[in-house]
């Protein structure tokens, strides 16, 4: 079939409004994709968990994700098949290769890499175009400053750039909390947005021996909230930054700050803001985590909207939380770069009208890449090259890391620390963050610094009694499948190299670990001793070389990598559980 020269004009008059090159605008399953006219008078558009990804990635989902008690088959504790059905996309399609594991190499090889910096500039601004001049925000959620390579080398300064060059307008934080307060602070004032958090205070000492803050009297560390005007209206954004990050990272890097949900100090500053500011609508900016940003949409009264991050979910649509004071849209905008997602409000004086709410999947091969984005990314990579590029191994399937208990990805880790530390058991951190490998590529030292780029790297080899060993087990698996997600702190299961075990998700504290066994079936005693390799020491820094290099030095010695024993765990009491799929022990 022929296309006439009128045909022709119209389909490149389209890509040209589009701000795409005419093959990419129309290539298979692109048609119509990013053409989103403005709905009301005010556009956010909304990042996080970017992990400082600054090219095009791989990035499968999970097939496990499970949600427990009044989770269980809640969004996000959805994948796979069960995903598409809830939110009625096709299989096999371009949708569900961005939002699923399902046919994930396949797909892949189709489709291509997602998301990266110079694809989202082009992205970004023609969405930001198609809002009208003094209509959009560019909202990021946290999590950016962290998980690269070239993050680690340049203290995150790299992206602070590259954010700049995007746009960003406003972000909290999480991962960024793990550079020194001295960093953290040089980051922010390069940084030519806002950073806000609410949840952020002095602790009682610091603030007594006159320790920087935004405002002496509440303690408080950083700016709360921001007023912005959007087509003629006022809206107030909150930051709410991950409230366990002395927790779940070292506090040894911010030592004066104190953090928490502080639900009730979230409330007292939304009813302030109601009543001093005179605003149209509020939005929080949120690095809780989706479960509890449900919960808190279900507790605070004014909140209009929670744009949620940390737990990486992709969330096609909103969920619409009651609450004494109304209701509240609670969303969660995915991980990697991989999606943009796009809040249109319409916003009356005496509130929100109405809302449409997209998000968008960034297929690099459909977005013609920004030049200035480009450029900027070539060199802030240049230094690094070299040592980026080096090939290590060759992947003999797909290396991928997200999931509850475990990914391939992870298992090279804990097999490379048994290996090459000499340990019989291995433990490495259920990070969510870590790009994919697809079977038969090159596994770089990017890759490597991708999955492991933290500035608490060190390995460790200690003699740990099984008691200990099953203790660690158990309070991880509460922090993930603890029924109130107030006492959830995001990430996943703690990987394991050397040894299978039971878990039961619906028992209680100290009930879910059960029949720990090494790799040659030997159950693990509670009193005996065991060599035990791990990395990421909260608490203190271990004496042992980066993580990085000992992985590196694995895959150099392996060539070609095969794992030849996975150490996932048998579950329990999760039949027909809509948050798993596909899954074996």
């Amino acid at each position: 079939m022929s296309i006439s020269r009128r045909d022709f004009l119209i389909a490149m008059q389209a890509a040209a409004l589009a701000g795409l090159a005419p093959k990419l605008a129309l290539a298979k399953g692109g048609e119509g994709l990013y053409d989103l006219p403005k709905y009301g008078n005010a556009r956010l558009l909304h990042l996080t968990d970017i992990h400082a990804q600054l090219s095009p990635v791989h990035f499968r989902e999970p097939n496990v994700n499970l949600g427990i008690g009044p989770s269980k088959g809640r969004v996000p504790h959805v994948v796979g098949s069960a995903f598409l059905d809830h939110f009625g996309i096709p299989a096999s399609s371009r949708r569900s290769h961005a939002f699923t594991y399902l046919n994930y190499t396949e797909a892949a090889q189709e489709y291509g890499r997602m998301g990266g910096f110079a694809h989202l500039k082009t992205l970004i601004d023609q969405l930001r175009d198609q809002a009208g001049p003094g209509n959009s925000l560019l909202l990021d959620g946290g999590d950016l400053w962290q998980g690269s390579g070239t993050a680690f080398w340049t203290n995150g300064e790299d992206m602070v750039d590259a954010s700049n060059r995007l746009g960003i307008d406003i972000m909290t934080g999480h991962w960024e909390f793990t550079y020194p307060e001295v960093q953290i602070r040089k980051n922010i004032s390069r940084f030519e947005g806002e950073f806000l958090a609410q949840n952020v205070f002095l602790s009682d000492e610091a603030m007594f021996m006159g320790a920087e803050s935004f405002d002496e009297a509440s303690g408080r560390v950083f700016k709360p909230y921001s007023i912005r005007e959007l087509g003629g209206k006022r809206v107030a954004v909150i930051g709410q930054a991950f409230p366990y990050t002395p927790i779940a990272n070292p506090s040894y890097f911010i030592p004066d700050w104190r953090f928490g949900i502080r639900e009730s100090e979230m409330q007292d500053l939304v009813n302030q803001i109601r009543e001093t500011e005179k605003v149209n609508a509020v939005v929080v900016l949120s690095h809780n985590g989706m479960d509890v940003d449900l919960k808190m949409a279900s507790r605070v009264s004014g909140i209009d909207a929670i744009l949620g991050g940390h737990t990486h979910d992709a969330v096609p649509q909103p969920t619409v939380v009651k609450n004494p004071g109304g209701k509240t849209l609670v969303s969660n905008a995915g991980t990697n770069g991989k999606y943009v997602a796009v809040l249109d409000l319409d916003i009356g004086d005496n509130g929100v009208r109405g809302y449409e709410y997209k998000l968008l999947p960034v297929f690099s091969d459909l977005i013609k890449p920004d030049a200035g984005m480009e450029e900027l990314i070539t060199g802030i990579r240049a230094p690094y090259l070299d040592k980026l590029g080096e090939k290590l191994a060759i992947a003999d399937e797909l290396l991928y890391r997200r999931g509850n208990f475990n990914g391939t990805m992870d298992q090279v880790i804990c097999d490379a620390q048994r290996s090459v530390l000499d340990a019989q058991i291995s433990l490495s951190p259920g990070f969510r963050w870590g790009t994919t490998v697809l079977p038969g590529d090159a596994i770089t030292m990017d890759d490597v610094m991708n999955a492991t780029a933290i500035t608490y790297p060190e390995t460790y080899v200690r003699e740990m009694s099984g008691a200990d060993l099953k203790l660690i087990m158990e309070d991880v698996a509460d922090n993930l499948f603890n029924k109130d997600p107030y006492y959830q702190q995001g990430g996943d299961m703690v990987r394991v190299g050397g040894m299978d075990y039971t878990c039961d998700p619906t028992a209680n504290m100290n009930g879910r670990i059960s029949d720990m066994r090494l790799d040659n079936g030997d159950l693990i005693d509670a009193n005996k001793m065991y060599k035990v390799a791990g990395w990421a020491t909260v608490n203190s820094r271990a004496p042992g070389r980066p993580i990085w290099d000992v992985v590196a030095d694995y895959l150099r010695s392996e060539k070609t990598v095969r794992i030849t024993k996975f150490n996932t765990p048998r579950l329990k009491n999760v039949e027909g559980n809509p948050g798993l799929e596909n899954y074996s022990a």
